[in-house]
């Protein structure tokens, strides 16, 4: 993945729990934590993006009719 340098930096405060958990796989996998973390918020929006998606094209499909004569 392409990492672009941060514009604004993010505070995130963990748990103590998932802290360790992070802490523990990113050494694990020679990784930074904040690597690991970039990567799974990319995944998530990635994810909820295509729900997001897949969801307003079900409604526009349902609603195909009533958006058309909304738009005359």
């Amino acid at each position: 993945m392409h990492q672009l340098p941060l514009a604004h930096p993010l505070r995130l405060d963990l748990a103590p729990d998932l802290r360790h958990a992070l802490d523990d796989l990113a050494d694990a996998t020679g990784r930074l934590p904040e690597d690991l973390v970039r990567e799974a918020v990319g995944r998530y929006l990635d994810d909820e993006g295509a729900l997001v998606r897949a969801v307003a094209e079900r409604l526009a499909a349902d609603h195909a009719d009533l958006l058309r004569r909304l738009g005359e």
